[in-house]
């Protein structure tokens, strides 16, 4: 089978995003996730069904009639679920978005990568590494069971074959709005060699209302977004450190 007629499921697309990645971007998001994270906005992308079964030409049949703007303005982020939840089809895309000159980001949790070569990452320009929490207990609790090394073990790697790497970490009241969180995890970043940006995320809650469609409990309904002075705290330990920081 060609590549390009490989088939995936695709939840959505979005043209137009100004935060995943730099510049103006396309979206992608696959559906699939195992990860059960309790902040979760797009829980429902964690399942393949009833997400559309595409190939990779239609999808890239979609993208191509804004490759133009997007070459000067940006370029194309995959995200989800997890795209390497399904990474023959992710790495296919890939593949095809080089192909049109685009430049790519993936999005993703990174807990997969020790599956795949490094070769699957040929086709990527940028990686938004999500990090969940410094802490292995904690990353547990928060992701629904799964370990942290993995994690932190797809940044080393990804850094030593020289990928440009973004860290995002989202602000959680009660799990890691905490001064020396901050500075445990400035201090991994500042030991990657890719890092070029990292993003604080403040918690919230927009994904609530598709928890409750999905007739699922949300364990933080009394959790209010964080103050954004200590937001603002929490990037000091990624400044002192020279890592740029929004």
């Amino acid at each position: 089978m060609h590549p390009s007629s490989l088939t995936g499921f695709v939840h959505s697309t979005e043209a137009g995003s100004a935060v995943d990645g730099p510049g103006l971007r396309y979206l992608i998001f696959l559906a699939g996730c195992a990860f059960r994270c309790v902040y979760c906005h797009n829980p429902d992308t964690w399942q393949t069904f009833p997400s559309q079964l595409q190939s990779v030409d239609r999808v890239i049949a979609q993208i191509e009639p804004y490759a133009s703007w997007l070459k000067k303005t940006g370029g194309v982020t995959i995200t989800g679920g997890e795209p390497m939840f399904q990474p023959d089809f992710t790495q296919a895309l890939l593949h095809e978005l080089k192909r049109l000159g685009l430049h790519t980001a993936l999005d993703t949790q990174g807990y997969f990568a020790s599956k795949l070569s490094d070769a699957w990452f040929d086709c990527v320009d940028l990686v938004l590494l999500d990090i969940k929490h410094i802490d292995e207990d904690a990353h547990r609790i928060l992701t629904g069971g799964f370990s942290l090394e993995p994690v932190l073990a797809t940044a080393r790697r990804l850094g030593a074959m020289g990928k440009e790497l973004w860290i995002r970490h989202v602000i959680v009241p009660g799990f890691t709005d905490r001064v020396d969180v901050a500075e445990r995890l400035a201090q991994f970043v500042g030991s990657l060699p890719t890092v070029t940006r990292v993003e604080l995320l403040p918690y919230h809650r927009l994904g609530r209302e598709k928890w409750r469609a999905l007739g699922l409990p949300y364990a933080l309904e009394d959790v209010l977004p964080p103050d954004l002075a200590l937001v603002e705290r929490l990037r000091l330990p990624f400044r002192e450190r020279g890592i740029e920081t929004c």
